[in-house]
């Protein structure tokens, strides 16, 4: 393991604002995340993580961020929300609640792989091949329920490893890569902070940090942590938590992103002193 990771968590569009705009506003504080030895994304957080480990341009990323474009989400399917509540009641076994919720997202038509890839590929601007940093994107089997964690040595195209990892169950279909079906994986953690354990230097960025029933909470995996690690938890403040919003509706609302990148830039000069003291 190395000595220096960073965990983006996931959070729709709105937690994608909020994250950039932390991270551009810790590169204006002078304090650079991307040469971590690690860098871990989940869902929105692994397209920050692209972007980040690509040496993209954070300020023009977080002014784009303040005028979004107007595509929003589709809505979930109509008795998804429930059935999702039912299985989070049913299955208190994390793998078997997830490869349930798998199951319910393989059962719901919900757009075109090709419609989907496209999509991703335009909000990852043209960035098409892995990093030369080390990049983890995590996602989800479909069908077992098991954690998987793609990178440049797995052989997997860059955009589809996005692309599961932000196939929110309902609303994105899975994404099949190497003949298995992915979805975002969040449905296992916000954060799936607990990969890096080993690192003893460790910056996580979580738009969501709660947990819910056999889904992991942010703050528990920190916690575990911080038993061999000197670790900074960066989640939103009360403010930022307005803007990001809760449902997934609002976490999933452009309209939203240019308050939740300006609540994160305006939070990253709080933080940036302590996360320096950190990262060393």
């Amino acid at each position: 393991m190395g000595e220096r990771a960073l965990v983006l968590g996931g959070g729709g569009r709105t937690g994608f604002a909020w994250e950039i705009g932390v991270l551009a506003g810790l590169a204006e504080a002078g304090v650079g995340l991307a040469d971590a030895d690690l860098i871990v994304g989940t869902s929105a957080g692994a397209m920050a993580g692209v972007l980040l480990t690509d040496g993209a341009d954070l300020e023009r990323h977080y002014a784009g961020e303040l005028t979004p474009d107007d595509a929003t989400g589709p809505p979930l399917p109509a008795g998804f929300a429930l059935r999702w509540g039912l299985t989070l009641l049913r299955h208190r076994d994390p793998r078997r609640f997830r490869a349930r919720v798998g199951a319910l997202a393989l059962a719901t038509n919900a757009g075109e792989a090709a419609e989907r890839r496209a999509e991703v590929a335009g909000r990852l601007g043209g960035i098409r091949h892995w990093p030369r940093r080390h990049l983890l994107i995590t996602a989800v089997d479909a069908d077992t329920g098991d954690l998987a964690l793609f990178d440049a040595d797995r052989r997997v195209d860059l955009v589809d490893a996005v692309a599961a990892s932000t196939a929110v169950p309902g609303l994105r279909s899975p994404v099949t890569i190497g003949g298995r079906r992915y979805i975002d994986a969040g449905v296992r953690s916000a954060a799936n902070a607990d990969v890096v354990a080993g690192h003893r230097r460790v910056v996580v960025l979580a738009p969501i940090v709660q947990g819910w029933g056999p889904v992991s909470g942010v703050a528990a995996e920190v916690d575990a942590l911080r038993h061999a690690a000197e670790v900074v938890l960066v989640a939103p403040g009360r403010a930022a938590r307005r803007a990001l919003g809760r449902s997934v509706n609002e976490l999933g609302d452009p309209a939203r992103g240019p308050a939740a990148a300006r609540e994160g830039r305006a939070q990253a000069a709080t933080v940036a002193e302590r996360i320096a003291e950190v990262w060393g």
